[in-house]
């Protein structure tokens, strides 16, 4: 056990956190529905687009509830993700290339194919093109959320492929927001930001392990690229990139390390703060007057296909064919209609998907309402079957033993990150 001094591995804090708090943004988006369609719905929207600061930018307009949450409280969501990511690839399961080779291989896939469905079903119509991004997303703690409803039943190698492809999708995400999703550009802020960037590498460089300098400086990140054209968020990620690490490969994370002591302090505040307030800011949708017509309508249909059937197939056909062709090997202790029932709880869209849409189609309030209800609907039935099967399916002959070794290894923050049995020779 590791001591109090010692914080316990991120891995085994994350799994748990996500698992929490994908039940409260479940939660979240339930009672926005109900709130949205109640009498309580003029309430729930003046206070979501109530104006709360000044006015930034014309293309921003005045600072309201929702843009402070969706532009200012998830760049601190993006920053946990940063973090994340810095993390798996310097010390964890994205270290080396042998691990990275399928969740690469099944996060490019798993982003690919729905974006293609999208566009099939959704790109012929006018002014809905640019909307192909909003499938590409997993929400993993929505994900993780609905496999902790199956216990012991969900295979550890599963969560673990299911957190280590989120993550590599999220960089995804964050690599189309900043490429497609940018307004038109203010050099100046764009400068201002590039030079606070600098100076954040600088600090690290020089040996500076203050988080409170590293977060002051994120703050004016963050101003600064709210005000360049590029989307806020990214200031999260970036910030991330230049905060110290300590390395601690099998042992408990460093009680020392900057960024292990912010990652553990941010997921509690991510997990069941910004996120499911995000979700219930977002969520709301007026279906009173909502029709067959509007339900079936190119956008929602497409961002609906694009998660349900192109998550699955993109997921579960790249891992069939990496391992069928020798470049990876089995998740241990899975079957395969266990990893199939992982591949479908991909399409749970939600968070990154509702983020998304709302990008994708900025001053039409018709169109974001069409995306919101094909998040919906698209993530509610990979939710819904993905659960089914997963609960349905005949566990591994090796489930016991396996989940055993799991867990020993997480509680030590041990060689988990590799879940998958050597790759088949000819």
């Amino acid at each position: 056990m590791p001591s109090k001094s010692s914080p316990r591995s991120a891995l085994r804090d994350f799994l748990e956190s996500e698992s929490a708090g994908g039940m409260l943004l479940i939660f979240a988006a339930i009672l926005a529905m109900i709130v949205a369609n109640s009498a309580w719905s003029d309430t729930y929207s003046h206070f979501i687009h109530a104006v709360t600061g000044p006015v930034l930018t014309d293309k921003l307009g005045p600072m309201t509830v929702h843009l402070w949450i969706n532009d200012g409280l998830m760049a601190i969501f993006f920053l946990l993700v940063g973090l994340e990511i810095k993390r798996e690839f310097v010390d964890g399961r994205l270290a080396s290339w042998d691990r990275r080779r399928l969740p690469f291989i099944a996060a490019a896939a798993g982003m690919a194919v729905p974006a293609i469905l999208y566009l099939f079903f959704a790109g012929g119509t006018a002014g809905l093109a640019q909307g192909w991004a909003i499938p590409a997303a997993t929400d993993i703690a929505f994900a993780i959320g609905v496999l902790a409803l199956l216990g012991k039943r969900a295979p550890t190698s599963l969560k673990l492929f299911l957190v280590t492809v989120a993550i590599v999708d999220d960089m995804g995400a964050v690599a189309i927001i900043a490429l497609f999703y940018t307004a038109k550009l203010n050099f100046v802020a764009l400068a201002a930001a590039a030079a606070i960037l600098a100076i954040m590498t600088i600090c690290n460089r020089s040996g500076v392990r203050h988080l409170a300098i590293y977060l002051l400086l994120f703050v004016l990140l963050w101003y600064a690229m709210l005000l360049s054209g590029v989307h806020a968020t990214i200031a999260g990620v970036l910030a991330a990139m230049t905060i110290p690490f300590d390395r601690t490969p099998g042992t408990p994370d460093s009680a020392t390390s900057p960024l292990h002591r912010l990652e553990h302090g941010l997921h509690p505040w991510v997990a069941f703060a910004i996120v499911p307030l995000f979700g219930f800011a977002n969520a709301g949708v007026d279906m009173s007057g909502l029709t067959i017509d509007q339900i079936l309508a190119p956008l929602p249909i497409g961002i609906a296909a694009g998660l349900f059937l192109g998550k699955q197939i993109g997921i579960f056909g790249s891992v069939w064919l990496s391992v069928k062709l020798g470049i990876a090997g089995r998740l241990r202790g899975a079957t395969w209609l266990q990893v199939y029932g992982v591949s479908l709880l991909c399409g749970i869209g939600f968070t990154m998907s509702l983020f998304i849409g709302g990008l994708a189609f900025p001053g039409d309030p018709l169109l974001i309402e069409e995306a919101k209800i094909g998040t919906l609907m698209g993530s509610l039935v990979a939710a819904l079957v993905g659960f089914a099967v997963l609960r349905f399916a005949p566990p591994h002959p090796d489930h016991d033993a396996t989940e055993a070794a799991s867990e020993t290894e997480i509680a030590d923050d041990g060689d988990v990150r590799d879940t998958s049995e050597a790759p088949a020779t000819a």
